[in-house]
């Protein structure tokens, strides 16, 4: 009861002296005043009004006196003299010395770290005094309390003193330092020694948190920091543990508020900072330091500092968006951090969702909190995933449920209010269902899981249709994409693994339906997505079939690595089939990925049939590859070479024929020319003269080139005309060797190679000279001068006697003809065009 007296004795006489000096001041202005008014009312009236300096301050009273009361002067009149000289303006006060390092060190610092040092020096005295059992508790609690009114009486002091009461900075120290120690006094004596009751405990703490508001008003900011230190050091250096972890966060949640109040009467938004930094500095000291049952006070503390200083800080004037969110987003953290400790019971989950109740009212009541709602969210499914990954489930489940509603709701009912408001009614709808479904898929079956998916599918649908008037916003191809994918999620545990296509394939459809009712730009891209996810859930089955792919482009067998049809099938043909139907049916879907679609469908398509082909013939042994493989290669470049052709002739499926016919010519140059030809790897192409695969096969492929539209691929002619001449020679093999063309060039092979080659650039310069076809004529002429070098240089050393003179002998009969039909004809042309 003594250190109640002595406390409030202190305070009253605090208050009392600040009392007494404005009462002196006030006097003092009354006395100015007086004298100022008889001076005017004893002045003659013709007199000029002048002043006197005053040697008196004007003080704020006398302002307000001055402004009370208003002297009317007497109008001026033809005799009056002119009025006397004005008197001078006060000087303009002298500018600040400029903040040096020097002034800091020497005139700043010196004078703060001494407040530290009383306080910690009282500190240490009563400490001192209990580890050597000097004084008894009542009596240490005394002598700490008569040092910190000492403190508090001597800033009061060195405030008045001459000497000191220039420099502020002195006053406040000591002030601080006392505020401080006073603090620390009242927490030994209740909480360590319970000298005083709780009922007394609790009325000294409003007196000195009074006098601690009384003292950073009058003293200013560093009185304030001075408090804030002491304040919250104080149950460090008594003891923390003292007297339990109850009356340790009462006094911090106390103490705490104070300062909430002092800072939003002096707007000093860095005291409402410092003070929630430094409540959880507290909060995750007892984190560390605390286990069991203890921990649930401390998450009751995390909920209301959170709350507290989300509603302070606006009030003292910050308006930075993330500082304003940060103790609230720090409190869920603490929140986060402390459920496993707790074993993520009813209490746990309690605190969050009471702290995400008051982050949804603060959003509610200002947007700018909207941001951290939906970080509340998102930490929300960390807490489920993390609480759904224990042994014992608890109360997740209901939990998660309580957590969806409290999101959703009012997501839902807000959401034209602002984007934010409807992306909590999607991430609530559909991210802890989709959490719960993942870590703990035994609570249902399938079925159970499917139909809640749904109906979360069709909670968000609904706010699609409320937003479809909104294409330009982003919010609507949000909401449209959160419904597909749980509709996605939910028809799928529906069907079998193996028939995954079927929901993406619907989805997809759905969505391309949805796009085309509401015409938004956004929304014609999203059926990609579901197709997407069909390469993507089919991946394993795309690589088996491009490793196949690879091994024929190796020539190697390849049959064994082909993935399975029926699987291939299941996965890829219906979403095949839905695309092509989607790319035709408008122009508009797909929007900016169209090209993608479309080069994705034709490749898929071409893998599919490329796979199908491959099962007819079943080429799995290196007997079936020689007596097939030329066979069936020649039907599929034939295939592709057809295919082109057609829809090169139609301008609208210009892009697939293009893509087609180059394919095709491809597989003729890759593997017929190069990697496979029939004259060096042992293939089976017929017994036939001329009317075999190579044969029939290679004049197919340049009667293709030689018949596509001009427009179509340049310069097609030339091709031709090189595929004729491999056609010919194909022949000439065939004829030699038969149905297998491999084996070395005979003799009679060789000449055959000219005869047949020379009668060919015969046919090309007679058809180029009648249809007046520059490029057949340069064609002939070219291959009849290769001709006459071949037979000059090969087939004479091969030949003797009069094999080689009747071979030059028809040689220069027909290069004589040649020339003279060239000139006769071609050049009488010429000459007539020139």
């Amino acid at each position: 009861m003594f250190l109640l007296v002595l406390i409030l004795t202190v305070i009253f006489g605090v208050m009392l002296s600040g009392l007494r000096k404005r009462l002196r001041d006030a006097e003092a202005d009354i006395h100015h005043l007086e004298v100022r008014l008889a001076t005017l009312e004893a002045r003659p009236a013709s007199a000029p009004i002048a002043e006197a300096p005053s040697p008196l301050v004007v003080t704020p009273a006398v302002a307000i006196v001055e402004t009370l009361v208003v002297i009317e002067p007497e109008p001026a009149t033809a005799s009056d003299p002119e009025p006397g000289p004005v008197a001078p303006a006060p000087p303009p006060p002298a500018p600040r010395p400029p903040l040096t390092l020097e002034s800091i060190i020497g005139g700043k610092l010196p004078i703060w770290i001494g407040g530290v040092a009383l306080v910690l020096a009282g500190f240490f005295l009563v400490r001192y005094s209990i580890e050597h059992g000097l004084l008894g508790p009542g009596a240490r609690t005394v002598l700490a309390a008569i040092f910190a009114v000492a403190l508090v009486i001597g800033s009061e002091i060195t405030r008045r003193l001459p000497a000191t009461r220039d420099d502020p900075r002195v006053a406040q120290a000591l002030a601080g330092a006392g505020t401080a120690s006073l603090y620390a006094t009242l927490y030994m004596a209740a909480s360590i020694y319970h000298l005083v009751s709780p009922l007394t405990a609790f009325v000294l703490m409003l007196g000195i948190t009074g006098l601690a508001l009384a003292l950073s008003l009058r003293h200013g900011p560093p009185t304030a920091a001075m408090a804030l230190a002491g304040g919250f050091i104080a149950p460090l250096v008594a003891g923390w543990d003292a007297a339990g972890i109850g009356p340790l966060l009462i006094y911090i949640g106390l103490f705490t508020a104070a300062l909430f109040g002092l800072a939003v009467h002096r707007g000093w938004g860095w005291l409402a900072l410092a003070a929630t930094g430094a409540g959880f500095a507290w909060i995750n000291f007892l984190l560390v330091m605390l286990q069991g049952g203890d921990l649930a006070l401390v998450g009751g503390f995390v909920v209301v500092l959170a709350a507290g200083a989300s509603a302070a800080l606006p009030a003292t004037g910050i308006r930075a968006t993330w500082l304003r969110m940060a103790p609230l987003v720090a409190g869920l953290i603490q929140l986060i951090a402390l459920a496993p400790a707790l074993d993520f019971d009813a209490l746990s989950w309690s605190f969050y969702l009471a702290l995400s109740a008051a982050t949804l009212f603060l959003a509610w009541r200002d947007a700018v909190y909207l941001p951290g709602a939906i970080a509340a969210l998102i930490l929300l499914l960390l807490l489920e995933a993390l609480a759904l990954a224990q042994p014992e489930l608890r109360v997740t489940p209901v939990a998660a449920i309580a957590a969806a509603l409290i999101f959703a709701l009012p997501g839902q009912a807000l959401a034209r209010r602002h984007p934010g408001w409807a992306g909590l009614a999607l991430g609530a709808a559909g991210g802890p269902l989709l959490v719960a479904h993942i870590f703990a898929q035994s609570l249902m079956t399938d079925f159970g899981w499917g139909a809640l998916e749904l109906l979360a599918a069709a909670a968000t649908a609904s706010l699609a249709w409320r937003l479809r008037g909104e294409a330009d916003r982003p919010i609507l191809p949000a909401a449209t994409l959160a419904a597909a994918l749980l509709a996605a999620i939910g028809l799928a545990q529906f069907f079998p693994n193996d028939w995954l296509a079927i929901p993406l394939t619907l989805v997809a459809l759905a969505l391309a339906g949805w796009a085309r009712f509401v015409r938004a730009p956004a929304l014609f891209e999203t059926p990609a997505l579901p197709l997407s996810a069909v390469l993507i859930a089919g991946a394993p089955l795309l690589a088996d079939l491009l490793h196949a792919i690879r091994l024929s482009l190796e020539a190697n067998l390849y049959y064994a690595a082909l993935p399975p049809v029926p699987a291939t099938l299941r996965a890829f043909a219906i979403p095949l089939a839905a695309a092509i139907a989607l790319l035709v049916a408008d122009k508009a879907l797909f929007g900016r990925l169209r090209r993608g679609a479309e080069a994705a469908a034709i490749t898929l398509g071409l893998l599919l049939a490329w796979l199908l082909a491959k099962q007819l013939l079943a080429i799995d042994t290196p007997q079936a590859f020689t007596a097939w493989i030329f066979v069936e290669r020649a039907i599929l470049t034939q295939a592709c070479l057809a295919g082109g052709w057609v829809l090169l002739r139609r301008t609208s499926h210009a892009t697939l024929g293009t893509i087609l016919f180059g394919l095709g010519l491809a597989r003729f140059v890759w593997f017929d020319l190069l990697l496979l030809d029939p004259a060096l790897v042992d293939q089976w192409v017929g017994s036939w003269p001329l009317l075999n695969a190579a044969v029939i096969h290679t004049a197919l492929t340049a009667l293709w080139l030689y018949r596509l539209p001009p427009t179509s691929i340049r310069r097609t002619d030339l091709a031709a005309l090189a595929v004729t001449l491999v056609a010919l020679a194909a022949a000439v093999r065939q004829f030699f060797h038969g149905a297998i063309m491999t084996g070395p060039v005979t003799t009679g092979e060789n000449g055959a190679y000219s005869a047949a080659f020379l009668i060919l650039s015969l046919i090309w310069l007679w058809r180029g000279i009648a249809t007046t076809q520059r490029t057949l004529r340069i064609a002939g002429l070219s291959l009849l001068t290769v001709v006459t070098l071949k037979v000059f240089l090969i087939d004479a050393a091969a030949l003797d006697g009069i094999l080689r003179i009747l071979s030059f002998l028809g040689l220069g009969i027909a290069l004589i003809a040649i020339g003279w039909a060239y000139g006769k004809f071609v050049g009488k042309g010429a000459e007539a065009a020139s």
